[in-house]
């Protein structure tokens, strides 16, 4: 059996640069909802991501909330400047802020496949794990992340299945989820290129 935790509201975080929002994050969102059974989806628009290299192109902040804001047209997703007010940079550090504001909410943090390839890189990866449980979320050409990653691996006996992805919400972390059916392939930097007339990088 699966340790319980006080009933509260269900959120998803999904954090990021939203440089720009676009319909992969609104997918996401809506399926997390779905299959974790979520009250709510909190956008976390982060003002400057430290993974991303130096000369990274940020639109302006604000103009990044609002088409966020307009990308999301969703009562149940949330878009929120929390990083930007309480000076967070690193995810983990969000979290533990988080929690301390609002212990009683089963928080679980929302990623797409390719950023769970990366996620031994964050700073206090094991950290998160431990302060959330988490769903990842397939993007095309990265399935094999939920069982190629160092993360994923590393955290392979704590998965649970898709048809019990919403356990995870309520289960002591560190426990997670992989959910296949996510297919869009909408990428931020690819519509950035578009913009400018880029080649691929």
């Amino acid at each position: 059996m699966i340790p319980q935790r006080h009933d509260s509201s269900r959120v998803g975080l999904l954090g990021g640069s939203f440089n720009p929002a676009h319909d992969g994050h609104r997918d996401i969102s809506l399926a997390a909802i779905s299959h974790l059974r979520l009250d709510a989806v909190w956008w976390l628009v982060t003002p400057g991501n430290p993974l991303k290299r130096d000369g990274y192109d940020y639109a302006p902040y604000e103009e990044r909330l609002a088409t966020a804001r307009r990308v999301a047209n969703h009562p149940r997703i949330v878009v929120s400047n929390f990083e930007d007010r309480k000076g967070l940079q690193y995810t983990v550090d969000t979290l533990e802020t988080l929690h301390e504001f609002w212990p009683q909410i089963h928080f679980v943090w929302l990623m797409g496949a390719d950023s769970l390839e990366g996620f031994h890189n964050w700073k206090d990866w094991r950290r998160i794990a431990a302060l959330v449980p988490i769903a990842i979320f397939n993007r095309p050409g990265h399935e094999s992340a939920a069982t190629a990653s160092a993360a994923a691996r590393e955290l392979a006996l704590f998965r649970a299945p898709m048809g019990r992805a919403a356990e995870i919400v309520d289960a002591y972390p560190p426990a997670w989820t992989f959910i296949e059916t996510t297919q869009n392939p909408a990428s931020a930097s690819e519509i950035r290129r578009n913009r400018s007339g880029r080649a691929p990088e």
